[in-house]
C-alpha cells in the first residue's frame, strides 16, 4: 500500500464547497478534501487508486483528523483487533471539524468500542456458523442462504456483524475447495432458491472468482435469485465505474443488488450514477439500512434518507435494529426509538420508501419484523384500526350479519358494536381540507351558470342560497361560536366526554373538522 507523506496536514477550516450541504440530496458536484484536490480525476475515479490510497492505519488517520493523545492510545490497541480502511473518496464525506460526523462515526475507530456495558455483545450474535453444513454457508431460512465468500471489504464498518469474517488478513482470490463445496451443497438442495452471496463484500473479488460463483449459481436452475450485497456503491462507487464488472453481473440474470446507504449524505453523484448503471443494466438495487445511535436515530435523518433512495431509484428493504455484535454496543438505540421512527415513515412519505423494520434475533432465530400497533381492538363482528393519523375505524372484514348484542356504550366500544364508524381527531388537517373542498364546489356549482364573473348584483342575489350552502357544511367543520352538541355525524364522530369539555371550556379556538 502507498504509504501517505508525512508533510500531509489538513486544514482546520475546510473551503464551504467541499462540506455536505443540507439542501443537495444528492449533491450536484463531487467533494474531496484539499489534501486530494490535486489529484487529477482519472486517477480520482480509478477504483484501484481509491484502494491504494485508502487510510489503513492509526498514523495515518491521525494526520487527517483530530485526537487526543488518549484516543490515539485506544485507536492504536483496537487496530491490533479489528482493521481499518477508508477510501479517500468515502473520508471525504466526512465533516473533519465534527468529532460526531454521522460518516466518521461509521468509519473511524472510538474508544467506545472496548465498552461493553451491558455484557450482552458476541462475536457471532446471530450463530451463523452454528448454522453452517459445508464451511462459509449459512444455511437457515428454508429456501435461502448465505455465502460468505470474502473477508474483504472496501471500508470496515465499525458496527458490523462479521467482524470475526474481515479479522482474516488478506483475500482469498482463487478459487479454493471450499467454494466448490457451498456450490456443490446448492445443487443437491433443489429448496434452495434464494442465494445470498455476501462476506466482506463480494465486489472486492478478483473478476475471476466471482464469475465462477455467478456461472456455476446461474446453471442451477432450482436458484431463482443471486444476492449480492455490498457496500461498493457507497464506499467505494468507483469500482462499479468498470463496465467489465457491471456486464458481469448482469451476465447472471438472477442478480439483485443488496445495497447499504446509512445517511442521507452517503448518496452522492458516484453512487447515483454506479445505481443508474445497475438498474440499467437490468439489476433491481435494493436497500438496507442500521439503525444507529449518533448517525440516523432521528425521523429526520430518516425520511431525508429515504426519500433520497427514492430519488436514485433504490428501494427501501431492511431497517436493520443494529446487532449486538462486539465493539458496537454505542450505536445501539432502544426498540421504542426504532418505533418512533417507523410511526414517522408510515403516511408521511411513499409506502415504496417504508422499509420493514426488523431485529435479527439472536440463537440463529432470523429477521423478526417490527412495526407500530395499527390493531387496537377486535371482536367477532370488526376490528378497530389506527390509522398515522391516529384515526380510530371501525373494519367489518367478513360479509355477515352483527353477531354483537347491542349494548350502550362509548368509545371504542361503540366502535364494536357498530354504532359508530369511526373516532376521528380533532385538528385533523387532511379533514380541514376535505371542508374546504366540499365548500368550493359548491360555490364553484352555484356560479356554474354565470357566463361571467358575477357582478355585486348577482352575488348580492347568490347570498341567501351561500348562507345556506354553509349552514349544510356546518356538520362537517365545527368553528369557534358553534355549540359542540347539535349534529348526529358529530356525536357520532367524537366522544361525549370531549363535547362536555368544549361545553364546559366554552372553547374559542379556529374551526375544526369532525367529519368527512
Amino acid at each position: 500500500m502507498n504509504e501517505m507523506k508525512s508533510n500531509i496536514v489538513l486544514p482546520n477550516n475546510l473551503p464551504s464547497e467541499t462540506l455536505p450541504s443540507e439542501e443537495e440530496e444528492p449533491p450536484s458536484h463531487s467533494r474531496r478534501w484539499p489534501v486530494w484536490r490535486d489529484v487529477p480525476d482519472h486517477l480520482w475515479d480509478d477504483w484501484r487508486w481509491q484502494s491504494q490510497h485508502a487510510v489503513r492505519t492509526v498514523r495515518q488517520l491521525a494526520q487527517l483528523l483530530s485526537f487526543s493523545r488518549e484516543e490515539l492510545q485506544v485507536l492504536t490497541q483496537l487496530e491490533r483487533d479489528y482493521k481499518l480502511a477508508i477510501p479517500p473518496y468515502y473520508l471525504s464525506l466526512i465533516n473533519p471539524e465534527d468529532p460526531n460526523d454521522p460518516i466518521r462515526l461509521q468509519a473511524v475507530p472510538s474508544a467506545l468500542e472496548l465498552e461493553n456495558r451491558s455484557g450482552y455483545e458476541l462475536a457471532d450474535p446471530l450463530d451463523e456458523d452454528k448454522d453452517m453444513p459445508v464451511p462459509g454457508l449459512t444455511h437457515r431460512y428454508p429456501d435461502r442462504v448465505l455465502l460468505a465468500i470474502t473477508p474483504v471489504c472496501t471500508m470496515y464498518c465499525r458496527f458490523c456483524t462479521r467482524k470475526r469474517k474481515t479479522l482474516v488478513r488478506g483475500g482469498w482470490q482463487a478459487i479454493q475447495d471450499a467454494d466448490r463445496q457451498m456450490i456443490e451443497y446448492i445443487r443437491q438442495h433443489p429448496e434452495i432458491r434464494d442465494v445470498i452471496l455476501s462476506g466482506g463484500d463480494p465486489l472486492t473479488l478478483p473478476l475471476a472468482r466471482l464469475r465462477f460463483f455467478l456461472d456455476e449459481l446461474k446453471a442451477i436452475r432450482h436458484v431463482d435469485v443471486i444476492r449480492i450485497g455490498t457496500r461498493v456503491p457507497v464506499t467505494l462507487p468507483q469500482r462499479l465505474y468498470d463496465q467489465e464488472l457491471i456486464e458481469l453481473l448482469a451476465s447472471a440474470e438472477k442478480v439483485w443488488i443488496q445495497t447499504h446507504f446509512n445517511h442521507p449524505r452517503e448518496i452522492t453523484p458516484e453512487a447515483a450514477r454506479v445505481c443508474k448503471a445497475l438498474l440499467k443494466a437490468g439489476m433491481p438495487v435494493n436497500n438496507h439500512t442500521v439503525l444507529l445511535k449518533g448517525v440516523n436515530d432521528s425521523l429526520e435523518t430518516m425520511r431525508q434518507l429515504m426519500r433520497a433512495l427514492l430519488r436514485i431509484k433504490v428501494r427501501p428493504y431492511y431497517l436493520f435494529h443494529c446487532d449486538p455484535v462486539i465493539g458496537a454496543g454505542h450505536f445501539r438505540t432502544s426498540i421504542w426509538k426504532g418505533l418512533e421512527i417507523m410511526e414517522g415513515l408510515r403516511g408521511h412519505i411513499s409506502g415504496l420508501g417504508i422499509p420493514t423494520y426488523v431485529v435479527d434475533g439472536p440463537h440463529g432465530a432470523g429477521k423478526i419484523p417490527l412495526m407500530p400497533n395499527y390493531l387496537v381492538s377486535v371482536s367477532d363482528d370488526a376490528v378497530i384500526l389506527r390509522n398515522y393519523e391516529g384515526m380510530l375505524i371501525r373494519y367489518q372484514a367478513e360479509d355477515k350479519p352483527p353477531t354483537v348484542r347491542p349494548t350502550s356504550t362509548q368509545g371504542v366500544s361503540a366502535l364494536l358494536q357498530g354504532d359508530r364508524s369511526a373516532l376521528i381527531p380533532e385538528g385533523m388537517e387532511r379533514m380541514r381540507r376535505r371542508a374546504l373542498i366540499a365548500q368550493g364546489r359548491w360555490q364553484q356549482s352555484l356560479f356554474a351558470e354565470q357566463e361571467e364573473t358575477p357582478t355585486a348584483e348577482s352575488q348580492e342575489h347568490l347570498a341567501p342560497t351561500l348562507a345556506r350552502t354553509s349552514s349544510r357544511l356546518r356538520p362537517r367543520i365545527r368553528y369557534a361560536n358553534e355549540s359542540p352538541s347539535s349534529t348526529t355525524t358529530e356525536q357520532a364522530l367524537t366522544t361525549s366526554r370531549t363535547r362536555r369539555r368544549r361545553s364546559r371550556a366554552n372553547l374559542t379556538t379556529p374551526a375544526e373538522v369532525v367529519a368527512s
